[in-house]
């Protein structure tokens, strides 16, 4: 009888440790969901210098195609967005403290990553190429075997002039590394080798390896550059991504993309901005 007593007491005491435990847990999950939709504002974290996704304009206001998905997030959310401009390497490390709720700066998911982050959902493709001087004679990526390539640091580009590029997304083929450069250079900013490229072939640099929409769009503003026609260097998922520890909120940000991808959003917004549907 003591012992049936006893029994009870300690399931009794473990229903109400698991009752507390869990009701902890309900309070916690959702806290960015809840952070947003009780300041009306969502802080998403991009870049101020990458043309065509994300760049200050003549008024001095940010636009873009990164821009125009953060906003168009925030107004699924019932929200305003406001944007602010951190490092790559700090937007991209995770453990932002609710400094932003959300990342939109066309980011890779690689398996380095994904340990600071979460992965939201794949909002577009973008293929990465050689771009050249328009005076230079390279027609393959062999041609640049031995050359001077500039790539911007922190960047997946950089991971694939190095050897280490490790894209964590399903039905992702293998990247395959066929190019031997002389010397690589790397820049803060996505336009800076761009900057360099353009002073002529050899100048300084051989060859920028750059997302296919970023080196059409340094081409409309007058570089006189090109890119290596049918020879990508390798092809990428972007996704949306949030800081680790609220899987409630990258649950949300998914459902939102998915829904952005289902009525036509995604493909109307990466042809507005790069001539191409770019979101499959």
């Amino acid at each position: 009888m003591q012992h049936s007593l006893v029994s009870r007491r300690t399931m009794v005491a473990g229903l109400a440790a698991l009752a507390l435990l869990a009701g902890t847990g309900l309070a916690s999950a959702g806290e960015t969901l809840d952070r947003v939709m009780s300041s009306k504002e969502l802080k998403v974290a991009t870049n101020s210098g990458w043309p065509p996704q994300s760049f200050l304009d003549d008024n001095n206001e940010m636009v873009g195609f990164d821009i125009d998905v953060a906003k168009e997030i925030a107004e699924r959310l019932g929200v305003e967005a406001s944007f602010e401009t951190p490092e790559w390497n700090v937007m991209t490390g995770g453990r932002w403290h609710g400094r932003w709720d959300l990342a939109v700066g066309s980011i890779t998911p690689t398996k380095a990553r994904a340990h600071a982050l979460d992965f939201a959902a794949i909002y577009y493709y973008s293929p990465y190429v050689f771009a050249v001087h328009q005076d230079s004679q390279a027609t393959s990526r062999a041609d640049l075997n031995g050359k001077v390539i500039g790539v911007e640091t922190g960047t997946t580009s950089e991971d694939y002039i190095n050897r280490r590029l490790e894209i964590d997304a399903p039905d992702t083929p293998p990247v395959e590394y066929t190019l031997e450069p002389g010397e690589i250079k790397t820049y803060a900013d996505s336009m800076l080798p761009f900057d360099d490229l353009r002073l002529g072939d050899g100048a300084r640099l051989d060859a920028v390896i750059a997302p296919e929409q970023t080196v059409m769009g340094a081409i409309e503003n007058g570089y006189p550059i090109k890119a290596i026609e049918g020879d990508y260097a390798f092809k990428e998922p972007l996704v949306v991504v949030a800081d680790k520890g609220d899987p409630e909120w990258t649950a949300k940000l998914g459902e939102i993309l998915q829904e952005m991808k289902a009525d036509g959003t995604l493909s109307e917004l990466t042809t507005k901005w790069y001539g191409k549907d770019y979101s499959s």
